[in-house]
């Protein structure tokens, strides 16, 4: 078994359900320290993170990730224990074993090649590690990057090992992300008896044309990375459970996925010119979790195309789709940012799982970007 698999194995079954990082991130210290590397443990509130670099001076090249992963849910319906991590087949099956700690395991496993062929390489190699990467993320990447940036330190580089694929590994790099702006929407209305609408106010019907008109908004037209512009309602809530009552409120949930096209300003503008125009007594709360990013080009981006080339045979696609990730807390101090991980076609699913020889393939592709920018 491959130094890459065994430490992947050895991740998974460590429960960091987060923010919990259940020993992951001493494993992981334990083999920087072993290469040189100079580790300073930050924990924030309940959570822990470390900055790990090796050498003096130059750009940094940095791999981003966490050690804690979601709930495996009833354990009952998976085929085998979700942290006693098993390869069958050719997959390794386990939580994490995609999202992210296969990606994790090979990024330590390429330093480790790296460096044995390059004591004295060019610039600094670093990790940003969280464990508060599928909760909250207050208390992880982003309070990292605020103390690099209360030290002086400014990321060149940094591959985030997200899983990125979706057929094969390497087909897929995101090379930015959208912008995620959520809201809770509470329209007040007066409560009554459904035979007198004539003395109460229906929050619900009043809402409705409002959201009607923002699902139907054209946005923006996207542009050459981003899709456009979407508004979608999670959740929408009124009503005292009784039949006969016209509710006083109705609470809702959207969020908007937003590309560069447009400022989280402008959409907050445009949203509250929408509801004014039907008279609503409303109350919004708005909560952005990420500004939109890209990495259009570059030498992260020519370096990971020329390493996929070599290591897989094909040509990746640059992509900006799908969620947020905490490449858009380290992409606004300037740093080039990429995603690049295994396929993710099981994240988060009963019975997670990765082909076996593409986290050995990942962690060729992560050895041949830091010979791309870090050789000596």
């Amino acid at each position: 078994m491959s130094a890459t698999l065994e430490l992947a194995q050895a991740l998974i079954a460590r429960r960091s359900i987060t923010p919990d990082d259940a020993g992951c991130q001493q494993l992981m210290i334990d083999r920087l320290t072993q290469l040189g590397f100079r580790v300073e443990r930050l924990r924030f509130g309940d959570v822990d993170n470390f900055w790990a670099t090796r050498g003096e001076d130059g750009p940094i090249l940095a791999f981003a990730g966490h050690t804690d992963v979601v709930p495996s849910g009833d354990e009952t319906l998976w085929s085998r224990p979700p942290f006693e991590p098993v390869i069958e087949n050719g997959m390794l099956y386990g939580r994490g074993a995609a999202d992210m700690k296969g990606s994790l395991a090979a990024m330590i496993t390429a330093v480790e090649q790296f460096i044995a062929n390059n004591v004295e390489h060019r610039g600094q190699i670093a990790f940003l590690i969280t464990s508060d990467e599928e909760g909250v993320a207050v208390d992880g990447t982003v309070k990292v990057v605020e103390w690099l940036e209360s030290q002086g330190k400014k990321i060149r580089w940094c591959i985030v090992g997200e899983p990125s694929s979706t057929a094969q590994v390497g087909d897929v790099i995101k090379n930015g992300r959208r912008g995620s702006l959520g809201a809770v929407l509470t329209v007040k209305g007066k409560q009554g008896h459904v035979a007198y609408p004539h003395l109460a106010a229906n929050p619900i019907h009043m809402a409705a044309p409002a959201i009607a008109e923002l699902s139907q908004t054209q946005w923006d037209n996207g542009n050459t990375f981003f899709p456009a512009t979407s508004f979608q309602v999670s959740n929408f809530n009124s009503g005292t459970g009784a039949t006969n009552v016209i509710p006083g409120s109705a609470n809702i949930v959207f969020n908007f996925r937003f590309s560069t096209e447009l400022t989280d300003t402008e959409i907050k503008q445009r949203t509250h010119e929408i509801l004014d125009r039907y008279q609503l007594d409303y109350d919004l709360e708005w909560q952005l979790s990420g500004h939109p990013f890209l990495t259009a080009k570059g030498a992260l981006v020519d370096a990971a195309i020329d390493a996929i080339r070599q290591c897989c045979g094909i040509e990746t696609q640059l992509s900006t789709a799908g969620g947020t990730s905490d490449g858009r807390f380290i992409a606004p101090t300037g740093a080039e940012v990429l995603e690049l991980g295994p396929v993710n076609a099981t994240i988060h699913q009963v019975n997670e799982c990765v082909a076996a020889e593409d986290l050995d393939k990942l962690s060729q592709i992560y050895c041949s970007i830091l010979n791309t920018l870090l050789r000596s």
